[in-house]
């Protein structure tokens, strides 16, 4: 038996709980916040759950945090007086480790303390464990979920937690000039899939207006195709490893093995952005990257997904299929073209 937390983006936490059944036997669920998370028994052990879930790759699943302690909340200092005695009390998990700590609370927490306040003091205890409180790149992470009347506190290596951000929440620093959030999707797609856009040298970017997605492959250094009947930013005009077609993607035709990367961030229907990608199939080179976002534009998500996935398989290899954290009421897919 092990207990876990799960987190999906907001909405999205039914879905991610039927992944978890279809991957696990007997899972019990208790909603802890409507819609986002919520708490799972698992018949498996707490070993088998890492290793089932890092084999599966959920889609909706966004983070995951064993527990492994829990503390009653009393609403006064001596909570935060047990919750450090838990600490020592795993004292030998952290000896000579990086050691993040992760604090999440749910609106309804009788729990008085902030999640600053909080991780001050646990660093404090975690110095006198002769253990290296960080905040990037942990070795070990405690996560703690601040609940109603319960503290729930677990240890784990990032990587079985999906995530090294508190709740897979991850957040990037919007920059001065910075033409839109888009580009926060991009961001987080070549670090979820573990990719590095400076490896790719000509890129295409469909529906590019106002140019988000364009400005950060343009920043790695690539020769950019953007495509889009609307205006891109005025901060672009003339780049020179910019290609600007005020077209739509369905008009334009380019030399076979054009691009060796592909993006496309645009509100459009599931059916007609695989009818437009795979058009263009034949201007990417054998084995290019596309990362591309999907719609889930009505109420049965796992169907369309299913559909996009057997579209796509004719001539592309589907890598991964992901709902970010920056995606809304979409996906993004990666995938590999074949030869």
């Amino acid at each position: 038996m092990s207990r876990w937390i799960g987190t999906a983006n907001q909405g999205y936490s039914p879905y991610a709980i039927e992944e978890l059944r279809r991957l696990l036997d007997g899972v019990k669920v208790t909603q802890l916040a409507a819609g986002e998370t919520f708490l799972f028994d698992s018949e498996r052990t707490a070993d088998d759950v890492a290793a089932a879930v890092a084999a599966d790759k959920p889609i909706f699943l966004r983070h995951l945090q064993p527990v492994d302690r829990t503390v009653e909340i009393k609403g006064n200092a001596d909570d935060l007086q047990e919750l450090s005695e838990t600490i020592r009390r795993s004292r030998l998990l952290f000896e000579d480790k990086k050691v993040a700590i992760h604090v999440r609370r749910s609106n309804k927490t009788a729990f008085p303390y902030s999640a600053s306040d909080t991780k001050a003091v646990l660093d404090a205890v975690l110095e006198e464990l002769d253990a290296e409180p960080v905040v990037q790149n942990p070795d070990l992470i405690i996560a703690i979920y601040a609940a109603a009347s319960e503290l729930y506190v677990g240890f784990g290596r990032p990587e079985d937690m999906l995530s090294d951000w508190p709740g897979g929440a991850i957040r990037f620093q919007r920059e001065e000039g910075q033409i839109s959030r888009a580009k926060f999707k991009l961001l987080e797609a070549e670090r979820e899939f573990g990719l590095d856009y400076s490896k790719f040298r000509n890129a295409v970017d469909i529906g590019a207006a106002p140019g988000g997605w364009t400005s950060l492959l343009l920043e790695r250094g690539l020769r950019v195709t953007a495509i889009d009947p609307g205006e891109m930013h005025p901060s672009l005009a003339g780049h020179p490893a910019l290609t600007y077609l005020k077209r739509n993607a369905s008009e334009v035709k380019f030399k076979p093995g054009s691009f060796d990367l592909l993006v496309c961030d645009m509100s459009w229907s599931p059916m007609q952005m695989c009818r437009l990608v795979l058009d263009l199939e034949e201007t990417l080179a054998p084995h290019a990257t596309a990362i591309i976002t999907i719609k889930l534009m009505h109420k049965k998500p796992l169907q369309t997904i299913r559909e996009v996935k057997e579209r796509f398989s004719t001539a592309f290899i589907i890598k991964r299929a992901k709902q970010l954290f920056h995606n809304r009421e979409e996906i993004t897919l990666y995938l590999e073209k074949k030869q």
